[in-house]
């Protein structure tokens, strides 16, 4: 496993933008997919993103296409979300998740294929 933490979180109105950095440990980073989720409250846990372990391959939930892009830097054991064009229902945790197989291999928007799991951080999104 690897350990995760998240930072970037806050408040910040509708149309804003935010940059969710998640900083892993350990020598491995690039052999990890990289995933954030969400849980807002009194919701499940759903996917927004993931980014293969070369950085070359990227997917999106529906409802944040062209508003938010993954990323990653192999080389500082970080993975990036930048999320533009903020609504109020983007409004919940967001975890980063890690997970040592290929994206090829497995199911990337289910979270109980992930193994490793940052504290998450908060982001809330005012009208």
């Amino acid at each position: 496993q690897v350990q995760l933490v998240e930072s970037g979180g806050g408040l910040v109105q509708a149309g804003g933008s935010l940059r969710l950095a998640c900083a892993a440990s350990g020598r491995t980073f690039r052999s990890y997919t990289m995933a954030w989720f969400r849980q807002a409250p009194g919701k499940e846990r759903e996917y927004v993103a993931s980014i293969s372990r070369s950085g070359g391959r990227t997917a999106y939930t529906e409802s944040v296409k062209g508003r938010f892009t993954i990323s990653r830097d192999n080389a500082k054991n970080t993975v990036y979300l930048q999320m533009n064009s903020l609504q109020p229902e983007d409004t919940a945790v967001y975890y980063c998740a890690a997970e040592a197989r290929s994206d090829y291999v497995f199911n990337y928007e289910a979270d109980n294929e992930y193994d490793s799991w940052g504290q998450g951080t908060q982001v809330t999104v005012s009208s």
